[in-house]
């Protein structure tokens, strides 16, 4: 359901998120017990957002409210509160094309920017997980399920141009989050910016190499260009393991509040850049030499699996569910269009991995030099440890932006990691 009860937007702190949340019977009722017995904590460690969580005697709840402002540099940097709708938007066609896939919605107030949600226990933060070491069986199947329905089925293969057209326009208005990955992304951790951050001295020298690098500068270029301005379609925007929650039997994608329509390789690449990081940071969590191999392992493997996995499940789609108005049925008549047709859908194939090498690329040196960090690495402890894992990442990261279409196959990119497990780079300090 949705509503607007209420009159302008406030921020709504534990005693007044209490007495919203009390004036609405389904969800007082699905929470259960009297209101002033509620247990309401304020969770939210991501950069936007506050979050609670709300539990009574029947059950829980997830609350999420957008702050006019980004959480976590403060009121200096405003952002819309325009963000949650389109998070509202994103989350609900997203569950109509992957169901079961991301949390079900039970409230949302636009006027207040807000957002009642399934709450998902026992799930963890996927990336906390991983951090951990610990192995989810089911991941690659939901996250390849995912990624392959939301992406295939708003594309141009499977939507009329006027379908495509209605759907890029309902999500052109959420340019200002779209701004926030043009520079944080693909600008600021080649140049100098007030914001950028890394583990410093042991990777001075390494920062000022990215700013002097013009290779790299022409290939961050075009992938930003690429983001700009090719809308293939929805996307999530955010697709990190820190907007999955999983267990070893369930994935939720979570926090799509960044979607647009864009180019489908920068959500591929996003989840791909994340298990990589997940990879190189391993071994600064290691108590013993070795200790983590099995993991290490599970990780890589996992890299393979999910890009195979979306590939054949959206070539599947392909074959069987195009309605679109690409690739027109009509030019491709016969046993010698449908050959000629399958030969496209390979090279199509071949290009989105391309961007998905680059994209991912994009995502790992942002997380190393600009503002917002994964727990990954900021969680080894000594720094210099820390540095060598980050370094790692980045030498495999410049050479997949720089010379992405030299990485052929998935193989070809966790391999290239694989040679890099143990490599010894020169920091700085």
């Amino acid at each position: 359901m949705t509503g607007s009860r209420a009159g302008n937007y406030r921020i709504l702190q534990e005693a007044a998120l209490r007495d919203y949340l009390a004036g609405l019977p389904e969800i007082a009722a699905l929470v259960g017990g009297a209101p002033a017995a509620w247990a309401i904590t304020e969770v939210g460690d991501g950069n936007l957002n506050l979050v609670f969580i709300v539990k009574g005697n029947r059950g829980g709840i997830a609350v999420k409210q957008a702050l006019p402002y980004v959480r976590l540099v403060g009121e200096s940097w405003p952002l819309p509160l325009s963000r949650a709708h389109y998070e509202y938007l994103a989350l609900s066609r997203q569950a109509e094309l992957a169901p079961g896939l991301v949390p079900a919605l039970l409230h949302h107030n636009e006027t207040l920017a807000l957002t009642v949600m399934e709450l998902l226990e026992p799930h963890v933060i996927m990336r906390k997980g991983l951090v951990a070491g610990t192995r989810y069986p089911r991941f690659v199947e939901d996250i390849t399920t995912f990624m392959a329905r939301t992406l295939f089925f708003t594309s141009d293969l499977a939507l009329t141009a006027a379908e495509k057209k209605d759907a890029i326009a309902a999500f052109a208005g959420n340019h200002a989050l779209c701004k926030i990955t043009e520079d944080l992304i693909f600008t600021d951790p080649y140049r100098v910016a007030a914001q950028n951050r890394w583990t410093a001295p042991y990777l001075d020298g390494l920062a000022a190499s990215l700013r002097d690098d013009m290779e790299l500068h022409v290939a961050i270029s075009r992938l930003k260009l690429k983001f700009m301005a090719s809308p293939e379609g929805l996307l999530h925007g955010d697709l990190h393991t820190g907007s999955i929650m999983v267990t070893e039997g369930e994935t939720r994608v979570i926090d799509p509040e960044f979607a647009f329509y864009g180019p489908m390789g920068f959500d591929v690449g996003a989840v791909l850049a994340n298990l990589l990081m997940a990879y190189f940071a391993s071994s600064g969590h290691e108590r013993s030499p070795g200790e983590r191999q099995a993991f290490e392992s599970w990780v890589l493997e996992t890299v393979e699996k999910v890009w195979n996995g979306f590939a054949r499940k959206f070539l599947g789609f392909w074959r069987t569910e195009a309605r679109g108005d690409a690739y027109p049925v009509s030019l491709f008549a016969g046993d010698k269009g449908a050959a000629r047709l399958e030969i496209e859908r390979q090279a199509y194939m071949q290009r989105l991995f391309t961007d998905t090498v680059g994209f991912a690329a994009a995502k790992t040196i942002r997380r190393i030099f600009g503002l917002a960090h994964n727990i990954d690495f900021e969680l080894i402890e000594d720094p210099k440890s820390r540095a060598v894992s980050e370094a790692r990442a980045v030498r495999l990261a410049r050479g997949m932006m720089v010379e992405a279409v030299a990485f052929r196959t998935i193989a070809d990119v966790t391999g290239a990691a694989r040679k890099l497990r143990d490599w010894q780079p020169e920091l700085s300090g």
